[in-house]
């Protein structure tokens, strides 16, 4: 077992939920209550990381973080090392990469609150940031929990645009799914076959949770 590449897995996807999950809130709570137009158009951009391969995808980030690009150029005067092959640049890639597994599940969880219940906090004089604390984020917490619980499994195996964007360097971008591929690739199966099944049992726990969290919305929303 690489502990080395296991560990940065954890620290980045224990990050990723850390910067993604407020953003999601929210994204998801905008498009739940927005009525504007092109927003089938917003939803699908968000969504976009679902269905592009993940090597396009790392591609257009390995490019856009560059060292040519305005990002990667800015970056590198504010910090002095560039964003490729970095794990701040892996961190920046995980949170585009893991929108719609933030967005999708919050934003579900607010369209469920019936809208009687927010006109009365309305009604009541909550303030709109009062009505998010005391009364939408309490019966959305299912949902909020469910995009936590994606990003995170989603992050620990991500590989292709990690690949891309991070390359392999030990301690530093070498992901376990990076280190899977790696024994792979010198024959060492069953060091590959015992990282493979933490990351299949973490991605059952997390299916499972996800399915019980869901229901709970599920019924509420019935």
């Amino acid at each position: 077992m690489d502990w080395t590449a296991f560990d940065l897995s954890l620290r980045l996807a224990l990050l990723t939920v850390l910067l993604l999950l407020p953003l999601g809130v929210q994204i998801g709570r905008w498009l739940a209550h927005a009525a504007i137009p092109g927003k089938g158009f917003i939803e699908a951009l968000f969504a976009l990381p679902l269905v592009l391969p993940p090597t396009v995808l790392g591609y257009y980030m390995l490019v856009g973080f560059g060292a040519a690009s305005p990002l990667g150029r800015l970056w590198e005067a504010l910090f002095g090392r560039g964003l490729v092959f970095t794990f701040e640049g892996l961190a920046v890639a995980s949170v585009i990469a893991n929108l719609p597994f933030a967005i999708q599940p919050v934003q579900r969880a607010f369209e469920a609150i019936p809208h009687e219940v927010r006109e009365a906090a309305k009604v009541s004089g909550l303030s709109p940031l009062q009505a998010f604390w005391r009364i939408d984020l309490p019966l959305a917490w299912a949902g909020v929990a469910t995009a936590a619980v994606l990003t995170f499994a989603h992050t620990l195996g991500e590989f292709g645009v990690v690949l891309m964007v991070g390359g392999a360097i030990p301690g530093e971008t070498r992901t376990v799914s990076v280190a899977i591929y790696d024994r792979v690739q010198s024959f060492d199966n069953a060091a590959a076959a015992q990282m493979s099944f933490v990351l299949l049992a973490v991605s059952l726990l997390a299916l499972g949770l996800t399915s019980a969290l869901s229901a709970r919305v599920g019924r509420r929303a019935a």
